[in-house]
């Protein structure tokens, strides 16, 4: 099959057809899934000041030479410090602040006596205090000035992607506004006069539109705007009208019409503007890709369902990351043991819908049909894709592979 590309030769020219769209400062709020184009700096040290770690006392540690629950130290509580306090009250020799966790070390404590190591606790915190147990050693229980990040330290780096936790970061930083790529708009297009929309009973030779909907939902999810969702029929004049409401768009995906039969609308518009390939793979063989003269980057995907998913995880999803200048463009793998057998065809590689059990280290099928690439509702099911090399003809109950997971 040497007429057929290899995954990773059309993948590189799907990569190298990117260029990082333009950046744009949006406020915190504002950023979730964005991917980030310069770096977030610490505006602060943090934490900003020395501060408990827990609720009870802020000590001197020479004053519990020798304590133990037969030998408590009895300690005078002078003064009590709640978080947000901005006191720093002085600490003579046998004395103690009630402290509470967030709250300033004064410069005086060298550690920190929970509560729980005291006879009275919480109930018995104020005027005096005896100490069972001593601190392990000095500066125990006590947060220190910087210890998390520095000012002017790198909190965030350009390509990480804006989830929640780096939000905290962000904010925890003493940033409220960060510099972001501005998201891939992308059209999606499904071909095909068959087609009907979802919820209309299909007549005799007709079905469900669900690519359409199927990339709408993973566009979104890879942190792209979905600019237009439409359908057009087997015309190929159809082509450039959806391609002339689509000009806002930076990414048009195009599934259906790019085989070789007879009526196959985006082959016969685009075929003297993007390249028709086959790739070594399955599902998801015949693939189209090019750039038009205004930039756009068009793709043109099989119009079988589950050739859909492989095809936007492989080439179209890498892509979209790539965009935004996205660090890594990749699912992350996980190497597991097939708990079935099944046959894959030689020569170009599977990528198998598939259900894994994390705990067991295993994969199977998703559903008993295989990889087949029609298998639309059976796709539900799938959490993941077994990837199986080309030059293997049978997976066997224990063989190692390669899986592709799908959060």
């Amino acid at each position: 099959m040497t007429d057929l590309l290899t995954v990773e030769d059309h993948r590189a020219r799907v990569l190298a057809a990117v260029a990082v769209l333009p950046a744009e400062s949006v406020p915190l709020s504002e950023a979730s899934g964005r991917t980030l184009a310069e770096p977030v700096l610490a505006a602060h040290d943090l934490p900003g000041f020395d501060n408990s770690a827990m609720d009870g006392f802020a000590v001197h540690f020479a004053d519990f030479e020798g304590t133990d629950a037969e030998n408590p130290a009895t300690l005078r509580v002078i003064a009590d410090l709640p978080a947000g306090s901005s006191d720093d009250p002085s600490i003579g020799e046998g004395e103690a602040v009630r402290i509470m966790t967030g709250a300033p070390v004064p410069a005086d404590a060298d550690a920190i006596v929970p509560f729980e190591d005291t006879a009275g606790g919480l109930a018995d915190s104020l005027g005096t205090v005896t100490v069972l147990r001593a601190p392990a050693a000095s500066g125990v229980f006590i947060r220190r000035r910087g210890g998390d990040t520095r000012a002017g330290d790198v909190v965030l780096s350009p390509g990480e992607r804006l989830g929640p936790f780096a939000l905290g970061a962000a904010a925890a930083a003493g940033v409220d506004t960060v510099a972001v790529t501005r998201r891939p708009r992308v059209a999606v297009v499904s071909t095909g006069s068959e087609l009907v929309a979802p919820g209309r009973t299909p007549g005799r030779g007709q079905t469900p539109d669900s690519n359409a909907t199927l990339l709408a939902a993973v566009v979104a999810r890879a942190d792209a705007d979905v600019e237009l969702v439409d359908r057009i029929g087997d015309d190929p004049a159809g082509i450039d009208s959806v391609l002339a409401r689509a000009a806002r768009a930076d990414v048009v995906v195009f599934t259906g019409g790019v085989s070789a039969g007879a009526y196959e609308p985006v082959r016969l518009a685009l075929a003297d503007r993007i390249a028709f390939d086959k790739v070594a793979m399955q599902p998801g063989k015949p693939q189209a890709f090019g750039v038009l003269d205004d930039g756009r980057l068009v793709f043109g995907l099989p119009g079988n369902p589950v050739s859909v998913a492989v095809s936007f995880e492989v080439f179209v999803r890498p892509a979209l990351l790539a965009l935004q200048g996205r660090a890594s463009v990749d699912r992350p793998l996980a190497r597991l043991t097939a708990s079935e057998s099944w046959t894959t065809p030689l020569g170009r590689r599977q990528y198998l819908p598939a259900v894994v059990d994390l705990v067991a280290g295993t994969v199977r099928p998703a559903t008993a049909g295989g990889s087949g690439s029609h298998l639309a509702a059976s796709l539900a099911r799938a959490e993941a894709f077994a990837i199986v090399p080309a030059e293997v003809s049978t997976v066997s109950v224990g063989d190692p592979l390669d899986v592709m997971l799908i959060p």
